[in-house]
């Protein structure tokens, strides 16, 4: 049985290219587990994927994609069976294994965890990397001993998925939240999510002291580089950043001053190959604390046909909250 799917390629010379295809079961990739893609979403490492502006795709040709939800239609592995829902975030999925923008995707049981009573496929995927990984971060920050009576908590890249969803997380949870935004017309966008108070991009996005002033006992950064530096920079003492993303650059051009002086800690979150406890732990956090609502407000859904366009738009920075594909009539 063949199956739509979006392939990147590449030719001899390393140029890269993407097309809408078919594929059938001798393309599927390692696995013991079978899923019909019922949603997934377009992350920013996925429109990266689509457009070829960063090496995502490591592995060619390749269906790029690193989240999906569905229902298991085969099984070999005796952690699940045929009708099981499940979600799939990471794993190398959709980097150097056959990831979800196709109508059927194999995959190992391990890589899997069930969808939460509480959401359906769409918004499991409303969530996604995204949100999972803002989950991922406010429980790193909980375990460093962070609370809301401690400070604010600034969260950088707000009006992405990452920022998006850690606003709704932490505004629920009681935290005064700092919401870090290139786009000031999103403004009400971000207090509906619960920010508290809206900083502009330019306030942290360039070089600055080793120190600032505090400000915040708390972060939640997606960005990196000049911003992070900031960020650790107004960090109050005895305060903690979770750091989870690289919007802005890979570079950390930063002094040890907030670490030795304040006792700063710099939280790293992994999302991609977090051992299935964390996963577990997250999702169901995320069915407990996330406001079903808030996820609608910042979910658009889209079609098959708009991934291709959505991936480009997202790596230009035109996408707000989440991206949403239904599978429905791929």
């Amino acid at each position: 049985m063949s199956f739509k799917a979006i392939i990147v390629d590449r030719d001899a010379d390393k140029k890269q290219s993407v097309r809408v295809g078919t594929m059938d079961e001798a393309d599927f990739h390692e696995g013991d587990v079978t899923v019909a893609v019922e949603a997934t979403t377009v992350n920013y490492k996925d429109g990266l994927a689509i457009t070829g502006k960063a090496p995502v795709v490591r592995k060619f040709p390749l269906v790029p994609g690193i989240d999906l939800a569905g229902t298991v239609t085969q099984s070999d592995s005796s952690d699940w069976k045929v009708g099981d829902k499940v979600v799939l975030n990471g794993w190398g999925v959709g980097e150097t294994h056959n990831g979800a923008f196709a109508e059927q995707a194999r995959l190992k049981g391990e890589w899997l965890v069930p969808l939460p009573d509480a959401f359906t496929p769409k918004q499991a995927m409303g969530i996604g990397t995204a949100g999972y990984t803002a989950m991922l971060c406010v429980l790193a920050l909980e375990k460093h001993g962070l609370k809301p009576a401690d400070g604010s908590v600034v969260v950088t890249g707000a009006s992405g998925g990452v920022g998006s969803v850690a606003i709704a997380l932490l505004a629920k949870l009681g935290w005064h939240v700092i919401a870090s935004t290139g786009r000031v017309e999103e403004e009400a966008y971000l207090r509906d999510l619960g920010a508290a108070e809206i900083i502009a991009r330019d306030e942290l996005s360039a070089p600055g002291k080793p120190l600032g002033k505090e400000r915040w006992i708390a972060g939640v950064d997606a960005v990196g580089s000049h911003t992070l530096a900031n960020v650790l920079a107004s960090t109050r003492y005895g305060g903690a950043v979770a750091c989870c993303g690289l919007a802005q650059g890979m570079d950390l051009p930063a002094s040890v001053a907030p670490f030795i002086l304040r006792g700063v800690a710099l939280l790293g979150v992994d999302s991609v190959m977090a051992p299935k406890e964390k996963r577990l732990e997250a999702w169901t956090r995320l069915a407990r604390d996330l406001d079903p609502s808030k996820l609608d407000a910042l979910t658009t859904t889209i079609g098959f046909d708009d991934i291709l366009g959505a991936g480009k738009d997202i790596v230009e920075g035109k996408i707000r909250g989440r991206v949403v594909v239904d599978m429905a009539g791929a």
